[in-house]
């Protein structure tokens, strides 16, 4: 697509991608640019804030709540805005690419209260697919977004009252949009991704009665969810849509969130609906912030940590904590298994972890939960159905038992399980397979019966960094060095499917982003240069 006329502060940098001026239009690509000329610099200093405070805790190892937001964590009068009637609900919520038009409709149809219609971390950014996302939700809000397969079975909407609320998670703070660009600066994600969204559907999710909501994504402070709240502000003031009327939920995924929970809803409490408990990220943002803090910052093989070990315990309880004592809903992890109708044992087996999962989530106060596949969705279900019976929620449950400490929040080293070989070998495949896939478009990759997104990859990357840093020994009593993890890497190269480039890519990028000196803060920035 050429550059809009000169009266369109934005340009598209872009091959054409089919429908994509029904998109960027020229007004919604001016008030994309009115987006990033006022917020785009406080981004930036939101940005290098973060590694001023990832410095402190470097040298100090010891986050704490904040003492100079004190008084808002100890004002018991505040409350959130009260949920609008399409997100009282919320007791299966289901995730998915919005770039996929099949998946669209199939998490629309599948019974779930909410679609998390994700333009994060389960879509790889290309142009096609950053375009395509705008255009299902467009479509699927105006019910014109049918889809055959090639074998010729044909999908379409449901009756409108039985399909998902639809709630859009755009970019995280970090990542920019290279394809749109104003006065010579790429447009942030995340305000590119917001602003064409809600410029083109606000107004006829009013008319839908319900709304335009957002899963606020790598939020880190109460001050980035202050910067969302202004962007909120200044968008519905900008298109005459009544104040209060967009609702988020922020991921609570990074470590220095769970110190600010109570303060990030307090900033957005006129636009806040809740807090999610994104497990896998959060345990990525761990790994981060303590990469070299020492042996007990040393977490075992990924999937030895389970919502059962103490410090993912106090994370958790704190969040329902917080929600329910200031009005907001509490929602919990991704249940990210791929039922399987070839394999019934193996089904079984996963099927009865995902019901104790679900079960001690609705168990411990939460008001609903994630899952991956529309076959889950009947599971989680029947765990909150059998804690909330007509009930949309369990606010109510104030937990006023629950007594987090700072301590409690970081004590990894309370961990039994050790690092594995077997885990050093699948922190590479799933990081292998995963990226290659994301370099050819796809966020949402099936692995090992998994439904994984790009936080897999960067625990994977993160551990064998944290691993090599700490000259970890493993089970069989091999130390992890640089040397063993290109060992492994390449053995996995060579039984890959096949000898195609984007294999050889994400070899490389993976032990780039898992080996270098410096630690890469997100292996989706190195990798998003690959990309068309």
């Amino acid at each position: 697509m050429s550059a809009p006329a000169p009266s369109s502060p934005a340009a598209v940098e872009a091959p054409y991608v089919e429908r994509q001026e029904e998109v960027l239009t020229e007004a919604a690509l001016a008030f994309v640019a009115a987006l990033h000329r006022r917020f785009t610099p406080r981004r930036d200093e939101l940005l290098a804030r973060r590694a001023e405070r990832r410095a402190d805790l470097a040298r100090t190892g010891r986050p704490d709540f904040l003492a100079e937001t004190a008084a808002v964590r100890e004002d018991p009068d505040w409350r959130v805005a009260p949920a609008p009637a399409a997100l009282e609900d919320r007791r299966v919520e289901i995730t998915g690419p919005a770039d996929d038009r099949k998946m669209t409709i199939n998490a629309l149809n599948s019974g779930a209260r909410v679609w998390l219609a994700d333009m994060e971390d389960a879509s790889s950014p290309t142009w096609r697919n950053v375009v395509n996302g705008q255009l299902n939700l467009m479509d699927a809000f105006a019910r014109r977004v049918d889809f055959t397969s090639p074998e010729g079975k044909t999908y379409a909407l449901g009756p409108a009252e039985r399909l998902a609320t639809v709630v859009m998670r755009p970019r995280g703070w970090h990542l920019d949009e290279r394809h749109l660009t104003v006065d010579g600066r790429p447009v942030p994600g995340a305000l590119a991704d917001f602003g064409l969204y809600f410029f083109h559907n606000a107004r006829r999710l009013l008319d839908l009665g319900k709304g335009p909501y957002f899963y606020l994504p790598k939020t880190e402070s109460h001050l980035e969810a202050r910067l969302w709240n202004d962007v909120f502000v200044f968008a519905q003031e900008r298109l005459g849509i009544p104040r209060g009327t967009i609702r988020a939920t922020v991921l609570i995924e990074t470590i220095t969130a769970a110190f600010e929970m109570e303060e990030i809803l307090h900033e957005l409490r006129e636009h806040a609906s809740g807090l999610n408990a994104g497990r896998w990220d959060y345990l990525f943002s761990i790994i981060k912030n303590f990469r070299d803090a020492g042996e007990a910052f040393v977490l075992p093989d990924r999937n030895a940590v389970t919502m059962t070990a103490p410090f993912m315990r106090a994370y958790t309880e704190l969040l329902v904590r917080t929600c329910h004592k200031r009005g907001a809903h509490a929602i919990g992890g991704m249940a990210a298994f791929i039922p399987s109708r070839r394999d019934p044992e193996i089904n079984e087996v996963a099927l009865e972890k995902v019901r104790a999962d679900k079960d001690r989530e609705a168990g411990d106060g939460f008001d609903g939960s994630w899952v991956a596949h529309p076959d889950l969705v009947p599971v989680a279900r029947a765990s909150f159905d059998a804690v909330l019976g007509d009930r949309p929620h369990q606010k109510h449950r104030l937990r006023e038992d629950v007594r987090v400490t700072a301590d409690q929040l970081v004590a990894v080293g309370s961990l039994e399980a050790k690092p594995t070989v077997d885990g050093l070998r699948n922190a590479v495949q799933v990081g292998l397979r995963y990226i290659e896939a994301w370099l050819r478009g796809l966020g949402a990759v099936a692995i090992f019966n998994l439904m994984e997104d790009a936080a897999t990859a960067e625990i994977s990357r993160s551990q064998i960094w944290q691993w090599v840093a700490a000259g970890v020994v493993l089970d069989n009593g091999e130390k992890v060095t640089a040397a063993l993890v290109r060992e492994v890497a390449a053995e996995e190269l060579a039984s890959a499917p096949e000898a195609s480039e984007t294999w050889r890519q994400a070899h490389d990028l993976f032990l780039r982003v898992a080996l270098s000196e410096e630690y890469v803060d997100f292996l989706t920035l190195p990798a998003y240069e690959l990309l068309d």
